[in-house]
């Protein structure tokens, strides 16, 4: 099949509409609410943790750390983020081991001494009413690179320059340069799902109320998953059930080590986008069986395992993936990119497409785009924003 047409037919899967009423997970929560009463701004109950509003800071790398730790550039990203209204604030990935990083400039929490400073950044963000949320990774084949503030960004950090050697399921690389990555033994790879879980532990330490594993873009638990980048022949490769392991051991390792009301997240690339890579159906299956061993959301995005994709990107183009794995494995999902308006967001919600907004970019160029929301929607709910600020805004709404 030509790989636009393939990605145009994944593109409609799944996204026939059907009333709000019948859209299956977590829709008795909305039923009876004036029409008037903005989706957007209902709170979301996920275990024992309550967002103030569907609305939530996807997790961007800031490219700002030192040997991991955070700094008062995390303090400031986040706190401006939390101070403009967002439900969910959700720190970068974060490496849950040195080699786990993407570049020497990462956050990380692989030791207990990262713990205080990101207690900091978390304090602040509940004071002000948001949720910290945390996204625990490993970079995996695509770790050590240089950030785009280097003068060389991506390219490979030598070993003798502070660098340190990928590695992934197979000995193959994602790029033409650096070193081929080391193929990990199987006790290797339940030593990392060791390290996700102590990660984890550390997160709740570090006062973070949610928590998700990055198994998308291409990052070492997307590697795993996708037939692309996954040759292996073990008890961690070749079939579906094989390809899954990782993701399920280190799923059900992690949701041990939270308490039971800690809201767990898992990141999926819900297709790679390629004919014979990881696909909608795999990604549906996958978080059936996710939901089983308690994950409380799948945050869906796509792509990443190739450089060969045709990703048809525009708004919304993601969205039918939440949308089909909200209703086909009974959990639910948060929806990403591409969404920058508050009419789009809010007709997510409402037609019960997804459960929770993330945005990225958006959030940088508008911290407080929650508030633009709610001066929007001519909304009855408290203004999203400082109580330091609302008593100066609250009459922007529009009347």
């Amino acid at each position: 099949m030509d790989r636009r047409l393939f990605c145009q037919s994944a593109v409609a899967t799944g996204v026939a509409l059907a009333s709000a009423a019948s859209r299956g997970f977590a829709q008795s929560s909305q039923a009876g609410r004036p029409i008037d009463e903005p989706n957007l701004f209902t709170p979301l109950e996920l275990r024992g943790v309550t967002l103030r509003n569907r609305i939530a800071m996807s997790p961007m790398c800031q490219y700002a750390s030192e040997d991991g730790f955070a700094n008062e550039w995390h303090l400031a990203h986040h706190a401006a983020r939390a101070v403009g209204g967002a439900g969910l604030l959700m720190a970068e990935a974060t490496g849950v081991e040195p080699e786990g990083r993407i570049t020497p400039n990462c956050l990380g929490i692989w030791k207990d001494e990262h713990v205080p400073a990101l207690r900091r950044v978390t304090d602040f963000v509940r004071e002000h009413g948001s949720v910290p949320g945390i996204q625990l990774a490993h970079a995996g084949v695509k770790s050590s690179r240089h950030g785009p503030l280097h003068p060389t960004p991506n390219a490979y950090v030598p070993l003798d320059e502070g660098g340190w050697m990928p590695v992934g399921p197979t000995a193959k690389r994602f790029r033409s340069d650096g070193p081929v990555p080391h193929e990990l033994t199987i006790d290797e790879i339940r030593a990392i799902t060791g390290s996700f879980a102590a990660a984890a532990q550390r997160s709740i330490a570090a006062g973070f109320g949610v928590v998700e594993l990055h198994f998308a873009h291409g990052y070492l638990g997307h590697s795993f998953l996708s037939p692309l980048m996954n040759d292996r022949t073990d008890d961690y490769g070749g079939s579906f059930d094989n390809r899954v392991r990782f993701l399920l051991e280190t799923a059900r390792a992690v949701r041990r080590a939270l308490p039971e009301d800690a809201p767990l997240f898992v990141r999926l690339s819900c297709t790679d986008w390629v004919e014979g890579g990881w696909t909608i159906d795999d990604s549906v299956k996958a978080s059936s069986l996710l939901a089983e061993e308690g994950v409380d959301l799948i945050d869906c995005s796509t792509g990443g395992a190739t450089r060969n994709a045709n990703i048809p990107v525009g708004p919304d183009y993601q969205v039918p993936f939440a949308e089909q794995i909200r209703r086909e494995a009974g959990i639910a999902t948060g929806a990403v990119g591409l969404i920058t308006e508050p009419a789009q967001a809010e007709a997510i919600i409402a037609e019960g497409r997804a459960d929770l907004i993330l945005m990225g970019r958006q959030f940088l160029r508008e911290p407080h785009w929650a508030h633009r929301a709610w001066v929007e929607f001519k909304s009855e709910t408290p203004p999203p924003i400082a109580k330091e600020y609302a008593w100066a805004l609250a009459e922007t709404r529009r009347k």
